[in-house]
């Protein structure tokens, strides 16, 4: 214990000594300096990025669930008969919360001289507001204005702005499935009064789908009691592709049970690996930083030839040395790394705040929101990023301090002390 004691206080002593400050010692604080700051940039630079990526990722998928489904049954005919069966037997999962049944179908609305082609809904208010959250999304009107018979639909706020209609206006809707006569096979066409808007905040949603009640679906595309399927909102999103695999235990293998992560898998894969990179990207700050901490060692070793030599003459062995020179630098390293976690940290925890002062300040707007949907920088701090940038910065750190060290601990005692 008593020699790395001493190793420790010598490996402090050289890091925090200021006497005899030539030239030389000068050069050697102010690389030792900037090597604290670029450690300590690149890891707050590390932890803020990754805590809006977070961010957005998290806003994200709250958009696309507010709209989505968390797991969704289905046949491969197409049309699920009997459904209130497998809803049932979904329901039995005791981490199920709520199931839905619903009707969807490809359809072209038209107003006036406006034509778009859109994604049909057939929902039941009061089941499709438990797994789903239209309810936060409604710009106008409310979703239990679908009521069977009255032909009531609902559009996203994009697809409502190409049609250039409002509450009240009635919109043809032209379904895919004809009438045969003996003329000609004619679309069959119904006209629906537009009784609400939402805003879903992903262009996807809002350019391209309408809710109907579900009866009123039924009826149009001649489906009689039959679904497309059946959508379940479980308790753990993360959960949804282990508990869509449990499910078939309850529902059957005659029915095609997806979850979100497959209905999202490219978008979502595409958001991790832009994360990935960016981390990988910033951490070169960090390399650079740590390779600073060689040239500083490498310039200190130098310095302290003889000092070394005196060392080793007394008794100290080439591990000991090595050891100094190793305290030296960590230190360096952990000092960056702590002021980098702390400025890191206190940065993702504000940017609700710091962006917006800076907004202020030089007069522009990051995010428009007449450009972009989420125009606020979100941010989601977790631990376990910074953990790993913690981890991953201090061995760099580590490494940099071996070669250096390994240097002071070949010095020889008689070669050094020859001119002095």
């Amino acid at each position: 214990m008593l020699p790395f004691r001493y190793e420790l206080f010598i490996g402090l002593r050289y890091t925090r000594a200021k006497k005899r400050l030539t030239g030389r010692n000068h050069f050697i604080s102010f690389i030792s300096l900037i090597s604290m700051l670029g450690i300590a940039l690149g890891v707050a630079a590390l932890i803020v990025v990754l805590s809006v990526m977070n961010g957005f990722q998290k806003e994200l998928r709250t958009r696309i669930l507010g709209v989505a489904s968390h797991v969704q049954i289905t046949a491969a005919s197409g049309e699920l008969a009997n459904w209130q069966v497998p809803l049932q037997a979904a329901q039995r999962h005791p981490r199920v919360e709520a199931a839905a049944p619903f009707v969807q179908a490809q359809a072209m609305l038209a107003f006036d001289s406006q034509v778009r082609g859109a994604m049909i809904r057939g929902v039941l208010p009061e089941a499709e507001d438990k797994v789903a959250d239209f309810a936060r999304h409604m710009k106008i009107g409310r979703l239990d204005a679908l009521k069977e018979g009255e032909f009531g639909i609902i559009l996203g706020s994009e697809l409502a702005r190409a049609l250039q209609v409002y509450a009240g206006d009635k919109v043809a809707l032209i379904a895919p499935q004809g009438l045969v006569t003996p003329a000609a096979v004619l679309p069959r066409m119904k006209q629906f009064t537009v009784v609400g808007i939402f805003e879903a905040g992903m262009y996807e949603y809002d350019s391209g789908l309408a809710l109907i009640h579900m009866a009123d679906a039924q009826k149009l595309y001649r489906m009689g009691d039959n679904v497309s399927g059946v959508r379940l909102k479980v308790d753990d999103l993360f959960a949804a592709p282990r508990i869509a695999r449990e499910l078939l235990r309850y529902v059957g293998a005659d029915a095609f049970i997806s979850d979100w992560t497959r209905s999202h898998a490219n978008f979502f894969r595409a958001v991790q690996i832009e994360k990935n990179m960016m981390f990988l990207i910033l951490l070169l700050i960090v390399a650079v930083a740590a390779f600073n901490i060689v040239s500083t060692l490498v310039m200190m070793v130098q310095d302290k030839q003889p000092d070394i030599a005196i060392l080793r003459t007394l008794g100290a062995s080439p591990g000991s040395v090595m050891a100094i020179f190793i305290v030296q630098g960590t230190l360096i390293g952990v000092i960056g790394l702590a002021m980098g976690v702390a400025g890191g940290v206190a940065l993702a925890l504000n940017i609700d705040v710091v962006v917006p002062a800076l907004e202020r300040v030089l007069g522009i707007h990051f995010l428009a929101k007449d450009v972009y949907y989420i125009s606020d920088l979100p941010s989601d701090l977790q631990w376990r990023d910074v953990g790993v940038i913690s981890g991953v910065s201090f061995l760099l750190t580590l490494l940099a301090t071996l070669y250096p060290s390994w240097r002071a601990s070949r010095v020889n005692p008689a070669e050094a002390l020859r001119y002095e």
